[in-house]
């Protein structure tokens, strides 16, 4: 029996809140990474969520064992778990040599990226109000990101680029598999592919550090079970029915989730540059959303 799909509203509200999510830890990974290493922080976060997630689908498990469905969606789960993976690492450790506004903008390439990649790999051409949506979306991140008086290249920028072309590709692999999979071994092979790279590597790529304390114990329930459990399982499911360009776009507000937590939390006060930028990210947003006018059907 072919799945019925749900309302539009629900899917692009689910990305909406996965974006929340992903955002709010920004400022939580940033101070949880001065009590442990990088690899070691991420390998610990996705080994949590490979567990929750394994309990939380292990009927999954059983239901497609027998069929060739299991193929898919283990070796599908690897590749996303793959590019995934590297994509948290590329971004962590840039974040150590380069400022945190400039790894969001950089970040921030996946979106226009994903729209050429899934042009080129789909061969289908995004609608152009989607571009469009992209396009002014993509300049709002750039004012609420780009320092004002001048933007250089660094070794920490070129890892933070390498992140954002890993991201783009979980993307594109999500949204082949996402519609063909059972949903469950995909997520937790996904994940779980994640911890076992990190395992075999965090002992000996780093010094290793780990000093347990609140922040860095808080940092791990929240990220573990919310922004990689939680958000990687809406993100999945959410793009049975979404494109990946138009999922891309959700990702740009992300700076905008991450500045109002950063208000909350530490009373950051966003420029009028950033207002700007803020505006024109939820403009591009709406655009695709509402589509007050039609171009290109």
């Amino acid at each position: 029996m072919k799945e019925r799909r749900p309302a539009g509203w629900l899917v692009d509200g689910s990305l909406v809140v996965m974006t929340l999510i992903w955002g709010a830890t920004f400022i939580m990974v940033k101070r949880a990474l001065a009590d442990a290493s990088t690899l070691l922080f991420l390998t610990i976060r996705f080994a949590i969520a490979a567990l929750v997630l394994a309990l939380v689908f292990r009927s999954y498990w059983r239901k497609d064992s027998r069929s060739a469905n299991l193929g898919v969606s283990i070796g599908g789960g690897v590749l996303a778990g793959l590019c995934l993976f590297g994509g948290y690492v590329f971004q962590t450790v840039g974040l150590r040599y380069t400022t945190a506004s400039k790894a969001a903008f950089l970040t921030g390439f996946t979106t226009p990226m994903v729209a050429v990649l899934s042009s080129i790999v789909y061969r289908r051409a995004p609608q152009l109000i989607e571009v469009l949506g992209v396009a002014i979306a993509f300049l709002g991140m750039a004012l609420m990101t780009i320092p004002s008086d001048r933007f250089q290249i660094g070794a920490g920028d070129l890892l933070v680029s390498g992140c954002a072309v890993a991201y783009a590709f979980h993307i594109l692999v999500t949204g082949r598999f996402a519609g063909r999979v059972n949903m469950g071994m995909f997520m937790v092979t996904q994940i779980a592919t994640g911890a076992a790279v990190g395992a075999a590597t965090f002992w000996w790529a780093e010094p290793v550090q780990l000093h347990w304390s609140v922040p860095l114990i808080a940092a791990l329930a929240v990220t573990s079970l919310l922004a990689t459990a939680l958000g990687f399982s809406i993100q999945t499911w959410a793009q049975r029915w979404s494109s990946p360009t138009r999922t891309a776009l959700f990702f740009t507000l992300e700076p905008v989730f991450a500045w109002i937590t950063s208000y909350v939390l530490a009373g950051e006060v966003l420029s009028g540059r950033g207002a700007v930028g803020a505006a024109l990210i939820l403009g591009g947003v709406l655009m695709v959303e509402l589509k007050p006018f039609r171009i290109g059907g």
